[in-house]
Parts: structure tokens; sequence; C-alpha cells
């Protein structure tokens, strides 16, 4: 008896001890688990990733990182786009205001441009300070002088006898056939998509350039698809980034570079399918497509620090991109085109080579989330419209 009393007496100071102990530690586990977070997850605006980064400080994985995955990953440029209310049409343009180092490559056959040739290495001016892509076709064109009257008001351009001159290249592509043909983007389209621009990730779909945008022509003109624009950008370790975007109204289907199969483009004479254009390259003559009635254009950009030699070969390259993600590509009825700019905020050596084969990449993957990001416009469905 007495054994079994002394032993209860023992269970009576432990458990005590027991429950204290326990409601010191119980808190620091709670903290614990409550600091466990979710992995990476993906954010529902276009073009951004959100990141949960490890803050080693606190030892949490509190601190949420948003990356900026579209053009405006490059330091120093701003996107804006404009479009049209009265029919699917309108501009979008990249500005650089402190200026960026330009190039061109132009392989269509039925290009529309505006100041491509003071882009060539052996011509005065270095730097560029926006450029315009735009719908309406040559009527397009007109919007560059908005957004030189914008830039002019800023007092952002080339310095000339205490004021300056903004120089703005463009390029056009084909959508007369969306709609009234009768409305066009003009001065004020430009004007209103430079005033809009922000380093903000770029909207994309039918938006700016690409909401008259269309895809597949070439099989038949009735059995086209929506295009419409497209971003991508890719960050080193290092932090080098290369970022494109492009305003897709190709002839030709969109394929995905990664499995080969198209995204959109023209469709079987039931309307319900793609097209396999590649057997219909192989098999009977076809009545040529209507010349200037396509057109895809693309900028390139990078923080790197270019020449203007360098800048050019980077849009020759980055036209790889077209050739992976267009079929077929760079006809004589499509406008082809790819600008190139280097705003140099990132100092240092760079691999050319290195450079235009990543421009090739984030060009090819632009073209693809264009497709994808489309919605339907009556007589031409999107990609997500396909089953």
């Amino acid at each position: 008896m007495i054994r079994i009393a002394a032993a209860l007496m023992c269970c009576a100071l432990v458990v005590p001890t027991f429950r204290s102990a326990f409601a010191l530690v119980a808190p620091t586990f709670r903290s614990a688990f409550a600091s466990v977070e979710p992995p990476v997850k993906a954010d529902l605006k276009v073009g951004t990733t959100v990141i949960r980064k490890a803050n080693l400080k606190a030892g949490t994985t509190d601190v949420m990182q948003q990356q900026n995955r579209t053009l405006t990953a490059v330091t120093g440029l701003k996107v804006g786009h404009h479009t049209l209310s009265e029919r699917p049409t309108g501009c979008t343009v990249v500005i650089a205001e402190a200026g960026a180092v330009a190039g061109v490559d132009v392989r269509g056959g039925a290009p529309g441009t505006r100041e491509t040739d003071l882009l060539n290495p052996t011509n005065l001016v270095q730097q560029v300070h926006a450029i315009v892509l735009s719908g309406g076709s040559a009527f397009g064109l007109a919007t560059a002088d908005g957004v030189i009257k914008y830039l002019e008001e800023k007092h952002i351009g080339f310095p000339y006898g205490g004021r300056v001159i903004p120089i703005v290249p463009a390029a056009i592509l084909f959508d007369l056939s969306i709609g009234d043909a009768t409305v066009r983007p003009g001065p004020d389209c430009g004007y209103a998509a430079a005033r809009s621009a922000t380093t903000s990730p770029v909207i994309e779909g039918n938006v700016g350039a690409g909401a008259g945008a269309t895809i597949g022509k070439w099989v038949r003109a009735d059995r086209g698809m929506k295009g419409g624009i497209g971003t991508s950008a890719i960050e080193l370790p290092d932090g080098l980034v290369v970022a494109a975007i492009v305003a897709v109204n190709a002839a030709g289907n969109v394929v995905d570079p990664a499995t080969g199969q198209f995204v959109a483009g023209g469709r079987t004479e039931d309307g319900r399918s793609i097209a396999d254009v590649r057997a219909l390259l192989r098999g009977h003559s076809r009545a040529p497509a209507v010349p200037g009635a396509n057109t895809t254009l693309g900028i390139v950009a990078t923080n790197a620090a270019l020449t203007k030699v360098q800048a050019t070969k980077l849009a020759q390259m980055a036209h790889d991109g077209y050739a992976r993600a267009l079929y077929p590509a760079h006809l004589t009825v499509d406008g082809d085109i790819v600008f190139s700019l280097a705003t140099g905020t990132r100092t240092g050596a760079v691999d050319l080579d290195q450079l235009g084969a990543l421009a090739a990449d984030a060009v090819a993957d632009a073209i693809v989330r264009a497709a994808r990001a489309a919605t339907g416009i009556p007589g031409y469905p999107a990609a997500r419209d396909m089953k």
C-alpha cells in the first residue's frame, strides 16, 4: 500500500509538469507549421508568375515576388495598346524613354514599314525612342505620328537645336477584311497607345495590333482563325533578359515547337478542326493567297548593351522563332518583320550567339501565346474554341 501511494504521488507531480512543458512547446509547433507556405502557383494575370521566396533572416517563406514574363521585363521599356471600338483593329507601341539601340530584319514579301532605313548600321542615328506595330494596312503607319507627338510633348527624342525629334520606326499588318475597312488606326490611336504605356506585364490576345489579326488564310480565306498579340521573356541567373512581343497575322498555321502540333490556322472543310498544312503542301497545287493580306510583326528586346551591328544580327537570328512556330513562314504574301531593341541597362560582355538563340525561343513562345490568348470573332474561331 505504501508503494502504491508513493507511485500515485509521483504521477501527480509529473503530469502537471508535462502539461506545462507541452503548453510551452505547442505554440512553437503551431508557429512552425503556420510558416509553411504552398509551392509556386500561377497568377491569373497574363504574363506573370507568383513565386514564394524563402526569407533566410526570418526562416519563413512568406515573401512573395511577382515575376514579369513579358516584354516589359526588360528594364527601360514601356508597352501600351489602344484598340478601336468601331471594329477589331488597333496599335501597340513600345517606348524607350532613354533611347535604345535598334535593328531590323524584313523577310516577308509584302511589308509595310516606316523609318526602317535609319536602322541600317551605316546610318547616323544610333537610338530609337519607340517602335509602333499597327493594324490598318498602309493607313496604320499614321499611328507613328501620334506617338511622335506624345514623345515630343515629353521632350523625348533626338536632340536638335534645343528641341527633340522622336525616332519612331513602325510596321503594319493587314486587317482591313475584318469589319468596316474605312475604320483604321491613325494618329489618335498612336497617341492613346503611347499615353497608356506602362512597365506593367503586357496584356495579350485581341488587343492593340493584334485586335484584328487572323491566322491561316493561306489554306482558304474563309477558313482562317483568330490571331492576336503575344509576349514572352527569358531571364538568366546573371540578370540578362531577352524578351519578345509578336502580333500574329500569319498566312500559315501556328505550331507549338514543343509538340509539333498545330495550335491555330487554316481549318478543314467542315471548319471544325485545324487543317494539316504539311499534307496540303504535298498534295495538289493551289491558287495563290491574297498578296499583303497577312504579316507577322515582332520586336525582340534585351537589357544587354549592343551596337547597331549586333542589334541587326539579333533581329536576324530572332526570325528563327518565326520558322519554328509558323508554318509556312516568310511567304511572298507575308510582310514578316522583326525589330530589335537593346536598352543597355545591363553592362558587361554578352555572347551574341546565346542572345540570338534565346531571342528566337522568346519569339516562338510569344507566337504560340498569341494564338492561345486570342478570343474568337464572327467567322474566325480561336484556338480555345477548337476541340
